[in-house]
C-alpha cells in the first residue's frame, strides 16, 4: 500500500439540440484500495443512446467491481442491451479504468478513442494486448502507475470536435495530446483537466456540439489532509480539548467564523489580525492568525463554497471565479476542492448568539445544515472525510 489515491473528474456536454447526454460515466469502488471507472457512448444520441450508455456502464462496472471476468462482461452486455430497429444491433462502446492500490491500472477499451496517458506531463504510449470476445475487438491494458500519472479517455465526440467547422477532418488524438500536454499543471485536480479539454472541444465545436462528447481523467496523486473547524464547543469546557485535536492533525488548518477565530488566537497565544478589506463585496474579509494557514468568517463564507462545491459536480462553469479570486470562499475552495484528498471537519454546536436575531437568515440548524451538504459534496467528489461534533 503506499501513499497515491486515485483522483477521478468528468464532464460531458449533449449533441446540441438534445435533452439526454448519449454518454455515461460509471465510478465504483469494491474497496477502499481500488476503483472502477467506465465511460460508454451509446449509438447515435439521444433517448435510445442514453439507455445503452447507462446500461453499459453499469452493468460493466458493477461486474467489474465484483471480479468478473471480461469475457462475461462483454458477453453480458451483448445478451442484455436492447436492439436498435433501425440498425438491428445493440451498440455501445466503453472504456474501463480500474485502478488497484494506487499502484497498478488495467485498461480494457473497445471502440472508443483510445485512452492518453501523460506522464510527468507529457505524453507516454503503453503497450496493449488485443482479445477477440464475441467478435469484438477488445484492447486491454496492465501497467505500473507513478505519482501525477493522468489517464485521460473520451467519447468520440472529442475527436470529431470542428468537423467541417475549425477543423476539415476533426481534432484528432495527436492534437488533443498536444493541447493536454501545453496545458498541463501537476497542480491541476482531474476535473480541471476534464474541464479545460472540454471546454476546447466546445469551442472547436462554436458552441453547437455535433456529438454528445465525454471527458474523463484519472489522476494518481499523493494523499494531502486537511482540517477545518467551524464553530464554537457546545460546552465551553470543550474548547481546548477540541483545538488540541485539530491542531495536532497534520496538514493544513482552516478556521472559519468570528468567535471560533478568536478562541483560536487564544488557544494559540497569537494575536488576531483581521482585516476591512473586501477582496469580494459580498464575503467577509479574512483574518491571520499565526499557525492557521486560512481564517475566514463562518456562515456567509461557508454558504459561497457550498455553492461552488454544487457547481464543481456539475458543469463546474464557476471554476474561472473561485480558481483565482483571494476572497475567503475561493481560498477555502481551492484548499478543498484541488488540493485535499483527506479532509477533517471538526464542528461546534455551540448557538451563535448573533444568528437567534430574528432579522437575520441565520439559524442554528442552517450552520449545521451546510456543513452535512458540504461533506456531501466533497464525498461526491472522491475525498475521504471525517466529521467530529463538540
Amino acid at each position: 500500500m503506499n501513499n497515491l489515491c486515485t483522483d477521478v473528474g468528468y464532464l460531458s456536454v449533449n449533441k446540441y439540440g438534445e435533452q439526454l447526454c448519449g454518454d455515461h460515466i460509471e465510478t465504483v469502488k469494491p474497496d477502499d484500495d481500488s476503483i472502477v471507472v467506465v465511460l460508454a457512448d451509446g449509438m447515435g444520441s439521444g433517448v435510445k443512446a442514453n439507455i445503452l450508455s447507462t446500461l453499459t456502464s453499469k452493468i460493466i462496472s458493477t461486474m467489474m467491481a465484483n471480479s468478473m471476468s471480461l469475457e462475461d462482461c462483454v458477453s453480458t452486455i451483448a445478451a442484455t442491451l436492447p436492439i436498435c430497429s433501425e440498425r438491428h444491433v445493440a451498440y455501445s462502446t466503453f472504456t474501463i479504468m480500474r485502478i488497484t492500490n494506487g499502484a497498478e491500472a488495467e485498461i480494457i477499451q473497445y471502440d472508443n478513442p483510445q485512452v492518453i496517458l501523460l506522464r510527468g506531463g507529457k505524453h507516454v504510449e503503453f503497450s496493449k494486448t488485443v482479445l477477440e470476445i464475441d467478435g469484438k475487438t477488445i484492447y486491454k491494458s496492465r501497467l505500473s502507475l507513478e505519482e501525477n500519472d493522468v489517464f485521460i479517455a473520451t467519447s468520440d465526440g472529442a475527436i470529431h470536435a470542428g468537423i467541417g467547422d475549425a477543423l476539415n477532418f476533426g481534432w484528432q488524438r495527436e492534437n488533443i495530446i498536444s493541447f493536454m500536454e501545453t496545458i498541463y499543471d501537476p497542480g491541476f485536480t482531474a476535473k480541471t483537466l476534464s474541464t479545460m479539454l472540454l471546454d476546447e472541444c466546445v469551442r472547436l465545436y462554436g458552441g453547437k456540439p455535433g456529438d454528445d462528447t465525454t471527458v474523463c481523467s484519472v489522476k494518481l496523486r499523493r494523499r494531502v489532509p486537511m482540517n477545518l473547524l467551524i464553530g464554537p464547543p457546545a460546552d465551553r469546557g470543550d474548547v481546548n480539548k477540541m483545538f488540541s485535536l485539530f491542531f495536532g492533525k497534520e496538514g493544513k488548518h482552516i478556521v472559519c467564523g468570528g468567535t471560533t477565530s478568536t478562541l483560536a488566537a487564544e488557544f494559540l497565544h497569537k494575536p488576531l489580525k483581521t482585516s476591512i478589506s473586501y477582496v469580494d463585496p459580498e464575503i467577509p474579509p479574512t483574518a491571520k492568525i499565526e499557525g492557521v494557514d486560512l481564517v475566514t468568517e463562518g456562515v456567509i463564507t461557508m454558504s459561497r463554497v457550498l455553492e461552488y462545491a454544487k457547481n464543481y459536480l456539475a458543469d463546474n462553469e464557476q471554476y474561472t471565479q473561485w480558481s483565482y479570486k483571494k476572497d475567503g470562499a475561493s481560498l477555502i475552495a481551492r484548499l478543498l476542492f484541488e488540493e485535499a484528498t483527506d479532509i477533517n471537519f471538526f464542528v461546534g454546536r455551540a448557538i451563535n448568539p448573533a444568528h437567534q436575531n430574528p432579522d437575520l437568515p441565520i439559524t442554528f440548524n442552517i450552520k449545521m445544515q451546510l456543513v452535512e451538504e458540504l461533506v456531501e459534496c466533497l464525498k461526491n467528489m472522491g475525498k475521504q472525510v471525517k466529521v467530529s461534533y463538540f
